[in-house]
């Protein structure tokens, strides 16, 4: 039996849209995959060039809610207590105490995460996953709600530690930025020409309010009709020619829990086919792999996704 349809929660959406507008100009596609990701209580990976407003944006969120905020540089040398924290001695009392890392905060930004070794990238797995960290035999829970947005730069590879496909499958979803209009960045150039408006921003939600839209998201209703059709669409790439690797059935679950998160933020108490339409690419796109043929004959997985959503019946 389905679930009645929730009315859309305070605070109001528009709102928040509009304060992260104000500082992100042109961009209203990243933003609502932003906020889709963090309602959705999953973890964003965002790629793009240098400068095109990643940091700003991620700050501009936590801003916004109200929240904690960390930022991690992710380098070559960087090791996982530099993440997750370490024993700290205490020389008057000769014992260790834990000392948290910026880890435990409820929105990291891990820059540049692929220029860190496999060893740093992997002591992100169980917190993204299961939202706690495990140090020296100890498991301690992150706060709630726990967001990690992650950043890598597309063209330079150099230096740099591809993300491996388990890590990979713990981003719900993975989008890109792209360069604002000619009128967008005119309008930015004179937002900063006497100051920053980040540093004006202020907040238009709180912690209380953002766990209430999570919950929110966790009761729009998915009818049976719908949920076949999320995986019909997954269980086909699994026997798709031109890919090697299908999606996970956490790549499922990530489908259907930002799909939910879409329909609310539409002002609507149900999931559309549309919803998951419209998020396929930029949460499968990353999870699934091309064959060898289909590298070679130039295709992408993005467009490959898309050819499979339009061979597929959609439900009425």
């Amino acid at each position: 039996m389905n679930r009645p349809a929730p009315r859309p929660t305070h605070p109001p959406l528009e709102t928040i849209r509009q304060s992260l507008a104000q500082v992100i100009r042109g961009q209203p596609d990243a933003i609502e995959l932003l906020l889709t990701g963090l309602l959705a209580a999953g973890h964003v990976l965002i790629e793009d060039v240098p400068g095109v407003g990643k940091t700003t944006l991620a700050k501009a969120l936590s801003r916004t809610f109200d929240v904690d905020f960390a930022r991690v540089q992710f380098t070559p040398d960087l090791l996982p207590a530099d993440v997750l924290g370490s024993q700290i001695l205490n020389p008057k009392e000769g014992s260790f105490t834990f000392q948290p890392g910026p880890i435990f905060t409820h929105v990291l930004l891990a820059d540049e995460i692929n220029r860190a070794s496999p060893r740093t990238q992997s002591a992100l797995l169980e917190a993204m996953n299961e939202a706690q960290v495990t140090t020296d035999g100890v498991t301690r829970p992150l706060p709630s709600p726990f967001f990690v947005i992650a950043t890598q730069n597309p063209v330079d590879f150099q230096g740099t530690y591809p993300l491996p496909e388990a890590q990979l499958d713990r981003f719900a979803l993975r989008f890109k930025l792209g360069y604002p209009s000619f009128e967008e960045e005119l309008a930015m150039l004179s937002d900063r020409d006497l100051v920053d408006p980040l540093s004006h921003l202020s907040p238009t939600s709180n912690l209380g309010e953002l766990l209430e839209l999570q919950e929110a998201v966790r009761a729009v209703t998915l009818s049976d009709t719908v949920r076949r059709y999320l995986l019909d669409l997954v269980r086909a790439t699994r026997e798709r020619p031109e890919l090697a690797l299908g999606v996970s059935p956490r790549g499922a679950l990530a489908l259907s829990r930002v799909a939910q998160a879409r329909a609310l933020l539409s002002g609507r108490g149900f999931v559309l086919p549309d919803d998951v339409q419209a998020l396929v690419v930029p949460t499968l796109a990353h999870r699934v792999q091309l064959s060898r043929d289909a590298r070679y004959a130039g295709r992408d997985a993005a467009s490959t996704l898309l050819e499979l959503v339009a061979s597929r019946p959609v439900p009425t």
